[in-house]
């Protein structure tokens, strides 16, 4: 299956409203659309979870300072490329995306029919991006299970496993797991995605080439464990208030 010539982000399948939660995906990439809005209360001194301290451990205590993100999406499969380019202000739930078609803006609290597909494919970058995040910004619509010695599945070393299975309710991809391989840093270091918290992989990548933005760790690149596929960021910039 060629992941990225089925990569056509934006002729993703239309919702008829922003609250059906059933939709299916073109291309194993499209792994998370849920709601990405911000907590505003996080005290990073009462980390209770497993997840809320692999959130930190990538600079969660400095999101609510963030005024504005922007970052390129890419995929590269052999000699194919794709791209497209957010600019996301969390604060007002503004997000633009530039592309080689369109430019277009919208509000994430206005989403329609018009904009569906667009959102969708956000959320699925926002979530590669940023991922740690996720796991306290979705802490209510998952189950988790913490294991302190597991193999990594590329690397074949023991790390610790967080997995997270979503709820059989709510988003668009409801019932999907993802396995979280990290060391005592909190670092994914890589991970997997099960769709419909299969018992086969759907998907496992690295995570690799950490950079800090303004507080905040970004893995930049992933690597499929087979054939020549990865997905990176470039242009990545952060603005703080």
């Amino acid at each position: 299956m060629k992941y990225l010539i089925s990569i056509t982000i934006l002729s993703l399948l239309c919702l008829a409203c922003k609250t059906e939660v059933k939709k299916e995906n073109t291309y194993e990439e499209d792994m998370e659309v849920r709601n990405p809005e911000p907590i505003t209360d996080n005290n990073p001194q009462k980390m209770a979870t497993t997840a809320e301290a692999i959130a930190f451990a990538n600079g969660f205590e400095n999101w609510n300072n963030v005024k504005e993100i922007t970052f390129t999406f890419n995929v590269d499969e052999d000699t194919t490329h794709f791209e497209r380019t957010w600019n996301w202000q969390p604060k007002k739930h503004i997000v633009t995306l530039t592309s080689k078609k369109d430019t277009i803006t919208y509000n994430r609290t206005q989403i329609d029919t018009t904009v569906l597909k667009i959102d969708q494919g956000f959320i699925n970058d926002k979530y590669w991006l940023l991922a740690p995040f996720n796991l306290v910004w979705d802490a209510a619509s998952f189950t988790s299970e913490h294991q302190v010695k597991a193999i990594a599945p590329i690397s074949n070393t023991e790390m610790q496993k967080l997995t997270i299975v979503y709820k059989s309710e709510g988003g668009y991809t409801p019932g999907d797991a993802y396995d979280f391989y990290f060391e005592g840093d909190f670092i994914i270091k890589e991970w997997v995605f099960r769709k419909q918290n299969a018992e086969q992989p759907s998907l496992i990548t690295s995570w690799e080439d950490y950079n800090t933005y303004n507080g905040i760790k970004i893995a930049k690149t992933h690597k499929r464990n087979e054939g020549d596929w990865t997905l990176h960021f470039t242009g990545i910039e952060v603005i703080t208030e």
